[in-house]
């Protein structure tokens, strides 16, 4: 769901996600709890270098 390659760390997608859903690991980069997602696409239309799919 997300691509480490592309993310850059910068925390939007955590601010947005409704469910809290999203947060940082230990590499710095964004990492989704799929038993917490509701598949909004909240964080998806926030990232700004498009490193989130809900799709995959």
């Amino acid at each position: 769901m997300v691509d480490k390659n592309i993310c850059i760390g910068c925390g939007t997608c955590v601010s947005i996600c409704p469910v809290e859903a999203i947060s940082f690991g230990d590499d710095g980069k964004a990492k989704i709890d799929k038993t917490k997602c509701i598949r909004c696409g909240a964080c998806q239309a926030s990232c700004p270098v498009g490193a989130i799919d809900i799709d995959n």
